[in-house]
């Protein structure tokens, strides 16, 4: 889906030029489809799902989805089977899903 950029030359210690990938973020998200993600969105709410989806300007597709809101009572937590996310609101995306242990 989106192109990887060019590598990018450094030197070690030695100065040895040494090639180092670098990715698109459109390309990492990529790979993260299939897999658990953890979404941290503007505002008190988390998503936890596995990403089906998404498109250039990050609006996803998710499934198996855990809502968190933060509110002055505590954490309030909503079920739902597949959501269409809107990209803008998106803060951070965490490729595996929060380490919860």
């Amino acid at each position: 889906m989106a192109a990887t950029a060019p590598p990018t030359a450094t030197t070690n210690s030695s100065n040895v030029p040494q090639t180092v990938p670098t990715f698109l973020p459109l390309e990492l998200i990529d790979q993260c489809i299939g897999s658990k993600i953890w979404i941290i969105m503007k505002g008190s709410k988390e998503l936890v799902g596995i990403l089906r989806g998404f498109d250039d300007y990050v609006n996803m597709v998710l499934e198996d989805v855990t809502e968190y809101e933060m509110t002055s009572e505590g954490i309030k937590t909503t079920k739902l089977d597949h959501i269409l996310l809107n990209g803008n609101n998106v803060c951070l995306l965490v490729p595996g899903g929060p380490d919860l242990a």
